[in-house]
C-alpha cells in the first residue's frame, strides 16, 4: 500500500512539474508575441499631406510611405490600416495605442530613443546643397560662408548652414527656398535629397542645380517609429525593410516617388 501511494505521488509530482514547464513555455512565446491595436492589423499612422510620402491623390490615399506600409503588412502577413493624424499630435498617438506604428520620414533622435523604438532607416537620409544654375562661387559646401542660405530657421539644415558660416535667409518652406534661389534673393539651400528630388521630379524646368554635400553633414534617415514595448514588432518590420531593400523593392518605390534611389 505504502508503495502504490509513493508511486502516486511521483505520478502527481512529474504532472506538477509538467505543468509548470507548459507554463514557463506558454509565458515565453506570449513574451515574444507581437501586439497589435487591432487584430491581424497593422496599423500605420502617418499625416497624409506629405507628398511624395503620403498624400491624396483624386480622394485615395497614396505616397511612398504608404506603399512602404502595405509591403511592411504582407510580408508580416498583416492587413494594413492608416490612421492620418496631424504631425503635432502624431507621435503622442502611439502612447494611446492610436497605431502599432508611425511611417512619416521620422529622424531618429535621442530624446526620441529615449522613449520609442526605432526601426532600421529606409532612406539615406542624406543631405544636398542647391544653387542657381549659373552660379560659379558656390562650387562646395564650404564656399557657402558669407552667403545668403534659404533655410527654416528651426530647422537642422538651418543650424548646420549656421555653423559653416552661411547667413540664415528666412522662409516657410522648400518650395520658397528654390524660389528665393531662382530669383537671386539667396544663395543656395541645403536641405534634404529626397526634397529636392521630389520637386524636380515635378519641376524638371528648375532653374537648380544639386552639389554634393559628402559627409559634412550627418545623414538623417527616416525610420519606423513604435512604442518601447514593441520590441518583438521592431524585429519583424525590420527583417520586413531589410528584405525589401535586399530584393530592390525599396528602391523600386523610391525611384517611383522621388525619380531617383534615396535609399541609398
Amino acid at each position: 500500500m505504502k508503495k502504490w501511494l509513493i508511486g502516486l505521488a511521483s505520478v502527481l509530482m512529474v504532472g506538477v512539474l509538467a505543468a509548470c514547464g507548459n507554463s514557463q513555455t506558454s509565458s515565453s512565446k506570449s513574451s515574444d508575441s507581437v501586439k497589435l491595436v487591432t487584430p491581424k492589423t497593422l496599423t500605420i499612422g502617418l499625416e497624409g499631406t506629405y507628398q511624395p510620402y503620403s498624400y491624396h491623390e483624386n480622394g485615395k490615399l497614396t505616397g511612398f510611405e504608404v506603399e512602404l506600409g502595405k509591403k511592411i503588412a504582407a510580408e508580416l502577413n498583416l492587413k494594413p490600416k492608416f490612421v492620418e493624424t496631424k504631425w503635432d499630435s502624431l507621435i503622442a498617438g502611439l502612447d494611446v495605442d492610436k497605431y502599432d506604428i508611425i511611417l512619416n520620414n521620422v529622424a531618429k533622435t535621442p530624446e526620441r530613443a529615449a522613449k520609442y523604438r526605432f526601426t532600421a532607416p529606409y532612406t539615406s537620409g542624406k543631405s544636398q546643397l542647391a544653387v542657381k544654375k549659373d552660379n560659379t562661387t558656390i562650387k562646395s559646401l564650404k564656399d557657402i560662408k558669407g552667403k545668403k542660405m534659404a533655410q527654416s530657421v528651426t530647422s537642422n539644415n538651418a543650424a548646420n548652414v549656421k555653423k559653416l558660416g552661411g547667413v540664415i535667409v528666412p522662409v516657410d518652406g522648400f518650395a520658397q527656398s528654390v524660389t528665393l534661389i531662382e530669383q537671386g534673393r539667396a544663395d543656395g539651400t541645403v536641405n534634404e535629397s529626397a526634397s529636392f528630388y521630389s520637386y524636380l521630379k515635378q519641376q524638371p524646368n528648375a532653374d537648380i542645380k544639386l552639389i554634393s554635400v559628402g559627409n559634412t553633414i550627418k545623414a538623417n534617415p527616416a525610420r519606423g517609429l513604435l512604442r518601447k514595448d514593441e520590441a518583438p514588432l521592431q524585429k519583424k518590420v525590420t527583417k520586413a525593410i531589410e528584405k525589401l531593400r535586399q530584393n530592390g523593392q525599396l528602391g523600386k518605390l523610391a525611384k517611383k516617388y522621388f525619380g531617383s534611389d534615396i535609399t541609398k
